[in-house]
């Protein structure tokens, strides 16, 4: 027989083979074991075997091989260069072991050698030059083809099951991708949305801010977003994401300030099995999650000083390790800071790196606190007035006087602040509408007012800056509540870190 062609049975073999792997429906293992079968069943190539490459571990290790028991799957493996089976990987060349019986590159770790078997035959699985594996297989006195025919046989066979693994791991990856974006965060994109769509303003500030996001979006730079706390940095962040090159790969998001100290490297860069007590099994970081997407990181300024050291390695590399590891993961992150924290303040007083802050401020996004926006906080009021009384069925009026309060009050909340305050108006107002007298319900730094009071800012008598009016607003809240910043501030809704930083400021 001419060796350099493919008998009318080999071609039969092959056009089986094919038929199996593109009708596996997703399960590989299986078609591939079936695929061993028509090799042993219709050419005598005996107990034939697909071996996988790990990467991490460097190990071949059995993929498919319907003659084994459970047990040798797990156990039988090789290095790289071991054995034929090693050395063919290794080499990406079909390794021929002509004489099991005295050839020392035979290890025969899987225990099939008998008195029929006379040759070994190992072929490298490569796909775009990468060794995915190898496909073995002992031949016997009934085999019914040559060394050289085998070869080519296998070395076609071999590219065949080369490809349906590849597909079948990066379908695997994405599948896992999904699913752990889907765990951890469970977000869904709406272009609507985050089109500027929850950004509700007009002001020239807020124009401004439109502008940068517009101009830097398309590029990888890093981004610093710089303003108080409910300002709608995570806003700017989702923004960019859309309009950029990475806007269908993962947005994946982190508050620093949420997290202790001792946690925070593990869920920023993930960590092995066994890295610590209750890392029962490997776990993937936000960096790899958000591998060829954006990653936004809130609350920046909060970090601990090991942790910056940490995060200056990725911004300047690009890799890391996982807590516990020691393999270099190399990731592409466009990534977005926040902070409502004065770093150049921090800087000088050793508190933040220098050349983290530097790294990290590239651009920077100022955020107008919303008493800066005059001019927006109607539009606001009606954006979420609407979104609101749509939420909960139901029409609630804010008469004149009310809207005036509204329009005049400091809002240390910023747009949060206002949000929960329309949410309370809706769920307690009516169609009569809300006016001056019961926002001393709704607006609780407005509780100690007199209803005269209360009606003094529309009539447009407020004295003193706004940060007087402000300062007057927190300190009524803590007198109030008694003294309990975590009670005032719930009842102005914001948080404890920016009442802190409040009176902090203001000396109260």
């Amino acid at each position: 027989m001419n060796n350099s062609n493919i008998s009318e049975k080999e071609l039969l073999v092959l056009t089986e083979i094919s038929h199996l792997i593109s009708d596996s429906r997703g399960d590989a293992v299986t078609a591939l074991e079936k695929s061993l079968e028509t090799i042993s069943r219709e050419l005598h190539v005996e107990n034939c075997v697909i071996y996988k490459l790990e990467p991490e571990s460097e190990l071949l290790k059995i993929y498919a091989a319907p003659t084994f028991n459970r047990h040798q799957k797990l156990i039988a493996s090789y290095r790289l260069g071991e054995g034929a089976t090693g050395l063919a990987a290794q080499t990406k060349e079909p390794i021929v072991v002509e004489n099991v019986h005295n050839d020392l590159l035979f290890l025969n770790k899987t225990g099939n050698k008998n008195s029929d078997t006379l040759s070994y035959v190992a072929v490298p699985m490569v796909v775009e030059d990468e060794v995915i594996g190898v496909l073995a297989g002992n031949l016997t006195r009934q085999t019914l083809i040559d060394f050289d025919q085998t070869i080519q046989i296998l070395t076609i066979v071999s590219s065949l099951f080369g490809q349906a693994i590849n597909s079948h791991n990066i379908v695997e990856k994405q599948k896992e991708r999904l699913f752990e974006l889907k765990q951890y965060y469970k977000m869904e994109w709406d272009a609507k949305v985050h089109n500027f769509g929850n950004f509700v303003g007009q002001s020239p500030k807020m124009q401004q801010v439109y502008q940068v996001i517009e101009r830097i979006a398309q590029s990888n730079v890093t981004i610093l977003v710089r303003g108080e706390t409910g300002t709608g940095k995570e806003l700017v962040a989702a923004a960019i994401h859309k309009r950029s090159k990475r806007a269908d790969e993962p947005f994946v998001k982190l508050n620093c300030a949420a997290i202790s100290d001792t946690l925070l490297e593990s869920e920023l860069f993930g960590h092995e099995k066994g890295a610590f007590t209750d890392a029962k099994e490997m776990r993937k970081g936000r960096f790899e999650l958000a591998d060829g997407g954006t990653l936004f990181l809130d609350e920046i300024g909060d970090i601990s000083a090991p942790a910056q050291v940490k995060l200056l390695r990725v911004l300047q590399e690009r890799e890391f390790e996982r807590v516990g590891g020691s393999k270099t993961i190399k990731v592409n992150v466009r990534l977005v800071a926040a902070t409502n924290r004065d770093l150049e303040q921090m800087v000088k007083e050793g508190k933040f790196r220098e050349d983290l802050y530097y790294r990290l401020n590239v651009i920077p996004i100022n955020l107008p606190p919303l008493r800066e926006r005059g001019e927006d906080i109607k539009l606001l009021v009606n954006f979420f007035l609407e979104r609101s009384m749509k939420n909960h069925k139901k029409i609630v009026k804010i008469n004149d006087d009310a809207m005036d309060i509204l329009m005049r009050y400091p809002w240390p909340g910023n747009v949060r602040e206002l949000e929960n305050t329309i949410e309370r108006i809706v769920l307690m107002g009516s169609e009569e509408g809300i006016d001056a007298t019961d926002m001393q319900l709704l607006l609780p730094a407005l509780k100690q007012q007199s209803p005269v009071q209360t009606a003094a800012p529309a009539a447009g008598v407020y004295e003193g800056t706004l940060d007087d009016i402000e300062k007057e607003a927190i300190a009524q809240a803590i007198e109030t509540c008694e003294g309990s910043l975590k009670d005032a501030a719930e009842m102005l809704g914001i948080t404890m870190r920016q009442i802190s930083y409040k009176v902090k400021k203001y000396g109260i």
